[in-house]
């Protein structure tokens, strides 16, 4: 995941709502697109003998990449470049980088590990963790709809543990699937949780720009990777085998719509709000459960299509149920 261009809206003054609509449908319906297909092209052109670290890595040189030319398309790079700061930079986007930096590599694991459709949804855990830490750390608070969609979103993915299983005929492989395909994705959930409110923090109280954050967290996140594979399997797997062992030209396919969704996020937000963000996600959910049909040949579980309804709908209720304090409401 990364930090995109959360701008305020204001910043389309002179441009027509008919133009702003179009932006924001186009934006949209690519962010769908990229959410529903990221897990099945992982699936099918990151395969297992690729090691993990250098598809990771990748991906954070490319968001440098795109977060560089967006800053250059706005007109604002020569400023930021003059302001930037090494402390501000530590102090703003350290902590997050690093914790995006594991997020991402558990989520290629469980991505391998999991069919896509129920990867897809336990990844909407994310969610609850979010408002957990934006309430622990910020003070945001969640409505009464909010914390009832929340605990729908648990009970979903409870059922979506226990597909895995019923799909499973045999112990052992249900035990790998979800060793590293369940509790991966969930812990990557808490860790996008923490890492996307310290970058709230930084954007709205630092007032730091989210697309230099982007710049900055994939540099830093990419640094703390480097190091570490002067200790880890990948980093021995790398000077054995090289660097991109097991790629094909396809495999820059996941990488780079990876690293643009994170760019897509950031300008759903500008031109169409949250709550059509929202409605993105949902969109996404169907779009991978009809190509995993398409594609793989294999339906779901009943037990996943118990889960998609309460995905949906508390995905909804809590776009759509905001928490007003009382003082705003009189």
């Amino acid at each position: 995941m990364t930090v995109a261009g959360e701008k305020d809206k204001g910043k389309g003054d002179g441009v027509s709502p008919q133009q702003m609509r179009r932006r924001s449908l186009l934006c949209m319906a690519l962010l769908t697109l990229q959410y529903g297909v990221q897990p099945l092209l992982t699936q099918h052109f990151s395969g297992k003998q690729v090691i993990m670290t250098s598809v990771v890595l990748t991906c954070e040189l490319v968001k440098v990449f795109v977060a560089v030319v967006a800053l250059i398309w706005e007109g604002s790079f020569s400023k930021m470049k003059q302001e930037w700061s090494f402390m501000d930079a530590m102090r703003g986007s350290a902590l997050p980088a690093i914790i995006y930096a594991v997020q991402n590599s558990l989520v290629q694991v469980s991505y391998r590990n999991l069919d896509s459709l129920t990867a897809t949804m336990l990844n909407q855990t994310k969610l609850a963790f979010t408002a957990f830490f934006m309430f622990l750390i910020l003070g945001q608070r969640q409505s009464r709809q909010q914390i009832g969609a929340l605990m729908l979103l648990l009970v979903a993915a409870t059922l979506l543990s226990l597909s895995q299983k019923s799909s499973k005929s045999n112990a052992v492989v249900y035990e790998h699937s979800f060793i590293l395909g369940v509790i991966p994705v969930l812990v990557a959930s808490v860790l996008s949780g923490l890492a996307s409110t310290l970058c709230q923090w930084a954007v709205q109280v630092k007032r730091r720009s989210s697309y230099l954050m982007t710049v900055e967290m994939s540099g830093i996140g990419s640094l703390c990777l480097f190091i570490s594979l002067s200790q880890s399997p990948d980093g021995d797997a790398i000077r054995k085998k090289g660097f991109f062992f097991g790629w094909t030209p396809l495999t820059m396919l996941p990488v780079v719509t990876n690293a643009l969704g994170g760019i897509l996020v950031g300008l759903v937000t500008m031109y169409a709000g949250g709550v059509k963000k929202g409605f993105v996600i949902v969109s996404a959910l169907l779009v991978t459960a009809l190509l995993q049909v398409i594609v793989d040949g294999v339906m779901p579980s009943w037990l996943v299509f118990a889960a998609l309804p309460l995905v949906v709908t508390s995905t909804i209720i809590h776009q759509k149920y905001p928490y007003v304090s009382k003082k705003k409401a009189e």
